[in-house]
């Protein structure tokens, strides 16, 4: 053990958190979780406590230690199970034991089969999936999967009526008959399939089998397996990620190494990403996400309705950047350390150009999707940085190519910088894209009579209830709506209403 080590090892605190065991490299080999940071780990180090042979292997390359404390064992525990995922240390896989672990209970073969989660697998028969190591991301994830398997989580007593969750889309509906116990087992041999990661697979074969109903005009069996892959599209779509500002930057991996990429004075605490979504110039809106320490921080993410009209993705990002920089939100919402633009070279020209039009002071880099590449202005360095910065990324094994204004970085698909950075372009467009269907649902679902002055929420029911649709209310003579509303509100409305005819 070298002095460093020993130094911190004394130095662990009491409160429970996070802990991330390094080589000599720097390299995160492991990350565990404790109810108390300082019995937890320093275990490792007692001659006296009997160990396996990975986990000597494991304290045989610990070199250095890092740790976040946290609130609570709930806490350690969410964190962990986030940034095993982010980094994979390989220890993680070798150590993994079933503890704290949830398991998916599907008791497959019942006369009414059921789908629960549970702590310990028994020898009843059922079948299991597992372990996961976050539970509420499971359970999540068993949310939206129910969506498109619908299944049943207990077995109804004395019911005889579909119940609730079958009319939402949820349940089968064994008990009233609604489906067969062979197609709903069927259903959940598809589950079982998606919780073997087997979901490409899945996701063509049930592509294939709606084909097929529709070519036999069996089109309620295709819309259900339409709804099926939708409900499996939007699953891959949801990003299940920590809300809370729990990891200092300093433990943080991407964001140092993202420090020494870009030659910023300290790791970029609080990232910003904007993304621009609308539907063939309608419906515009832009997202601003705000990830905080290398986590989305939710309660401080904004979203703009575009006043600009039209299909212009530059005209539309620079609107939201100065927008973001107005005084009045530079006051409220604070300034960032790092903006992350969701586009090419045209976005991150855009919004340079309206940074430098609000005279505001903020790193700023582009995300290409095509490649991944991070887009960095020259116009943002000292030219005799740019040699240096050029270096850095080659050090890190991207390729490099210059233009005259700009520097394509493209790191390698597993580096921790690309990582974190798509899992915030994704967030910001998962954001972007749910605000977008928002307004185009109400725009889609709202009246004519909504345009029509003197017409409020009230009255346009009171007149939907008299006539029975917008279109006959439209149409209504002067007369009727006066004897319905009064002579002089009556006449007034009847005027707007001719020119919608």
């Amino acid at each position: 053990m070298n002095k460093k080590l020993e130094k911190k090892l004394k130095g662990l605190p009491q409160s429970p958190g996070v802990y991330f065991h390094k080589n000599a490299k720097g390299e995160i080999i492991y990350i565990g979780k404790a109810a108390s940071l300082r019995s937890r780990v320093r275990q490792y180090f007692q001659n006296s406590r009997v160990r396996d042979p990975k986990t000597d292997l494991l304290v045989s390359e610990i070199s250095d230690i890092e740790w976040t404390e946290l609130e609570s064992e709930a806490d350690a525990l969410f964190l962990e199970a986030e940034l095993v995922k982010r980094y994979l240390p390989p220890y993680n896989i070798l150590l993994r034991d079933d503890k704290s672990q949830l398991y998916v209970r599907i008791d497959y073969k019942s006369d009414y089969p059921t789908v629960t989660t549970v702590r310990r697998p028994l020898d009843d028969g059922a079948r299991y999936f597992g372990p996961y190591l976050n539970g509420f991301a499971v359970r999540k994830a068993l949310r939206y999967l129910r969506r498109a398997f619908p299944y049943a989580v207990s077995r109804p007593v004395n019911q005889k009526r579909a119940s609730l969750h079958y009319h939402l889309g949820l349940d089968p509906g064994l008990e009233d008959g609604r489906t067969t116990l062979s197609d709903y087992r069927a259903n959940l041999r598809k589950l079982m399939q998606y919780l073997k990661g087997e979901r490409v697979a899945l996701m063509r074969s049930i592509e294939s089998e709606m084909k097929k109903a529709a070519k036999a005009q069996d089109f309620e069996q295709a819309a259900k397996l339409r709804n099926q892959l939708g409900a499996l599209r939007t699953l891959g779509r949801q990003t299940i990620f920590g809300d809370r500002e729990i990891i200092e930057a300093s433990s943080d991996q991407a964001l140092v190494e993202l420090c020494d990429l870009l030659g910023l004075a300290r790791p970029p605490r609080r990232i910003e990403g904007f993304d621009i979504s609308h539907l063939q110039g309608t419906d515009n809106v832009a997202s601003m996400v705000v990830f905080v320490n290398g986590l989305p921080d939710k309660a401080n993410y904004r979203k703009f309705k575009m006043r600009l009209a039209g299909n212009d993705d530059f005209g539309h990002m620079a609107e939201t950047i100065k927008r973001r920089l107005r005084d009045e939100n530079v006051k409220k919402w604070g300034l960032g350390d790092l903006m992350l633009i969701d586009g090419g070279k045209g976005q991150l020209r855009a919004a340079l150009g309206a940074r430098e039009a609000c005279g505001k002071k903020i790193p700023m880099i582009g995300l290409a999707k095509r490649r991944e590449e991070i887009i960095v202005a020259k116009a943002e360095i000292v030219p005799e940085e740019v040699p240096k910065l050029v270096s850095r990324a080659k050090t890190a094994g991207a390729y490099v190519a210059e233009t005259p204004d700009f520097i394509n970085i493209d790191l390698p698909s597993g580096s921790h910088i690309v990582k974190l950075l798509q899992r915030i372009r994704d967030e910001s467009h998962r954001f972007a894209v749910s605000y977008h269907s928002t307004l185009k649902a109400r725009r889609q679902t709202a009246s004519a009579l909504d345009e029509v002055p003197g017409i409020g929420p009230n009255t346009r029911k009171k007149l939907i209830r008299h006539f029975g649709s917008a279109r006959a209310v439209i149409n209504a003579d002067t007369a009727q709506l006066q004897s319905l509303l009064g002579n002089r509100r009556g006449r007034q409305i009847a005027k707007y209403l001719t020119a919608l005819r």
